[in-house]
């Protein structure tokens, strides 16, 4: 049990109060950092152009819905200790069902996913550097990523890439407000759920195309995939909340530090969850926002100009954002900020991947328990990076698809599943963790519970009823 600094006889470490609160929120900056990326950037502007602001009910209805999905896992977390993949595992029902279907679909996003940021860095770096090929660069940034990740020494990268990353932030919300299409406009974005069709520039075979071919990338890599929800977790871990305090990665929790925890205890929890509450809300906000602010530039600057952005040249399409009002040091200014953006969310997926799947080869393959946990963590490591470097061999620089494919897979697929499994481990199985006397204290608020819920329904309803427009058309 955690050594105490609180009131009474709790043995858990006092939750901050007030504006103390402010210094210790870091997690949900971490989760909002890294989902802040190409969904944004690419398929948020994209959308925008193609569509104007009539689908900004897209990007914040799945932001909401996968809100509730990490703030219940972090709410798990502070209170067990253990992070999003364990909770998983201990879902009732034949061995570990969860975690399988989980196990291959998170290979597969990972390797796919992280592909399409080395293509999207890539074609980046391309604009500075037109001569080279953009594969190289590709390649380049796995290494660099790789070798960051591997030591441990990004941190000081990462302020750096936070400062560029503020730039496009800052910059794309001049833009939109400079391009405000009026307040009436953006409330029937976004509750009107429209879902108009492409206009004739997009291509002579726009009218025949759905919607939802746009819409599903979209819907699912806004803030983040399946894995974005369990990072989140991760980032509890490291912050130390509640009872992740000193707990470390890649370990379960610990059955009988929980059954020994108190009254007092409970209650000093109780605070932890207010804390990753108020933590989780503001990513949330934030990642609206800033998504919200992506699309109404898409819609004011390259819609006009009939441009939606794809494959190698989606950064010099995407640089007429900023050229608009700044010139051609806006255009590089935004180019540079975005290929921060690639860079830091690579940072963000190569640190939670393997996390991710080191954490259900443990659980799926109990010998894999026994090997050291940086082996794991830099065994996965290593294979994403191989698969990284193939698939943008075998695909070429192709970044909008590439990011399209990982979010259907990551975003879209697994979420369902992910929304009813952590409402059932949050409420049916955690309170047995438990003393009688700890218990009412550590029981969900209902509010969470609705939110999974909601989350459930909204993606169900397009793996099941939507998902086959993007082969039929």
């Amino acid at each position: 049990m955690q050594s105490s600094n609180a009131a009474g006889n709790s043995r858990v470490a006092a939750p901050p109060k007030g504006l103390a609160l402010l210094m210790v929120l870091g997690p949900g900056l971490m989760w909002c950092g890294e989902y802040i990326g190409s969904g944004e950037v690419i398929l948020s502007t994209r959308a925008g152009a193609i569509f104007g602001v009539a689908v900004l009910w897209v990007p914040v209805a799945a932001i909401f819905a996968k809100f509730w999905i990490g703030l219940a896992g972090a709410h798990y977390t502070v209170a067990t200790g253990e992070g999003m993949i364990d909770m998983l595992g201990r879902m009732p029902g034949p061995k570990h069902w969860v975690l399988w279907p989980v196990f291959v679909g998170q290979i597969c996003s990972a390797m796919i996913s992280t592909a399409a940021l080395a293509s999207a860095a890539g074609a980046f770096v391309g604009y500075f550097l037109p001569q080279v090929p953009q594969q190289l660069f590709a390649w380049i940034s796995v290494f660099l990523v790789i070798a960051l990740v591997w030591s441990g020494l990004f941190e000081a990268l990462k302020r750096v890439m936070a400062v560029l990353v503020g730039f496009i932030i800052l910059g794309t919300l001049a833009v939109a407000l400079s391009t405000w299409p009026g307040a009436g406009a953006i409330f029937r974005g976004l509750v009107g759920f429209a879902l108009p069709e492409a206009p004739a520039w997009f291509g002579p075979e726009a009218g025949a195309q759905s919607p939802w071919r746009e819409i599903l990338p979209l819907l699912g890599w806004a803030a983040g995939g399946f894995a974005s929800q369990v990072w989140y977790t991760y980032w509890v871990l490291g912050a130390g909340y509640g009872m992740a305090k000193d707990r470390g990665y890649g370990n379960p929790l610990d059955a009988a530090q929980l059954k020994a925890v108190t009254a007092d205890d409970a209650k000093q929890i109780q605070g932890w969850r207010r804390v990753v509450t108020l933590d989780a809300t503001t990513a949330v906000v934030l990642g609206i926002v800033v998504t919200a602010a992506f699309m109404i530039a898409g819609a004011g600057v390259l819609g006009p100009k009939a441009i939606a952005p794809d494959g190698p040249e989606v950064a010099l399409e995407l640089s007429h954002i900023f050229s608009e009002q700044w010139g051609a040091w806006g255009a590089h200014l935004f180019v540079l900020a975005g290929l921060a953006a690639m860079i830091s969310t690579m940072i963000g997926q190569f640190a939670g991947w393997p996390r991710l799947l080191a954490d259900c080869a443990r659980i799926l393959f109990p010998p894999v328990a026994e090997i050291p946990w940086k082996t794991q963590f830099r065994t996965v490591l290593l294979i994403i990076a191989a698969s990284n470097m193939l698939i943008v061999y075998t695909f070429g620089v192709k970044p909008v698809f590439l990011v399209q494919t990982g979010a259907i897979i990551d975003g879209l697929l697994l979420t369902p599943l992910q929304a009813i499994a952590v409402g059932w481990v949050l409420y049916r199985v955690m309170p047995a963790f438990f003393s009688a006397e700890a218990r009412p204290y550590l029981k969900p608020p209902p509010i969470i519970a609705a939110g999974l819920g909601l989350a459930f329904v909204l993606f169900g309803f397009v793996c099941v009823f939507r998902l086959g427009e993007l082969v039929g058309g």
